[in-house]
């Protein structure tokens, strides 16, 4: 796949305030979707303004996709729309060894760390995607099909319902 989310930024060349606008054609979205495992993507785009300080870069904007996803009770197609802001966060990578362990401040989990030369900004874009979509979706059907199946609900099992069988038990002895 040779796409526009494949995108890799120099560094060098960018200055702050530059706006990268990025559309996925069907052939993208084709793969796109295969490799997130969806049912269909649709539709895949991202707009964003990007800034410098140094070796460091910051990219926010927002992303939008219209996909589909099978349910995972029934099945059956869910239709689903992506409309999230983003702020993705670049930085050198920390310079260890592979075996070294560091710490990680909450500042730095969202940290994509580069190479010094470039940013994987569709690469990162497309994980977002990939952290956007509902992970679990169910369909119109679900609770049909968890029932036929033998789930129990979650009123049926959760931490209420054995305090009423457990109340039902004490009254009946």
């Amino acid at each position: 796949m040779s796409g526009q989310f494949e995108l890799e930024l120099p560094i060098a060349a960018i200055r702050g305030g530059d706006r990268i606008d990025l559309v996925a054609d069907s052939a993208e979205c084709a793969a796109l979707g295969k490799r997130l495992g969806l049912a269909a993507l649709h539709a895949f785009q991202a707009h964003s303004v990007i800034e410098r300080d140094g070796d460091k870069v910051v990219a926010r904007g927002r992303l939008k996709a219209r996909l589909e996803q099978a349910c995972v009770a029934s099945g059956e197609p869910v239709a689903e729309q992506v409309d999230e802001p983003f702020e993705l966060h670049f930085a050198p990578g920390p310079g260890v060894r592979p075996d070294e362990e560091i710490e990680l401040g909450a500042g730095d989990l969202d940290t994509i760390f580069h190479d010094g030369a470039v940013i994987p900004l569709g690469e990162a874009l497309v994980d977002s995607l990939a952290l956007a979509v509902d992970p679990y979706p169910r369909g119109p059907n679900a609770a049909a099909a968890m029932e036929a199946a033998g789930v129990l609900s979650e009123d049926e099992a959760g931490p209420f319902a054995a305090l009423a069988a457990l109340k039902g038990k004490m009254a009946g002895e």
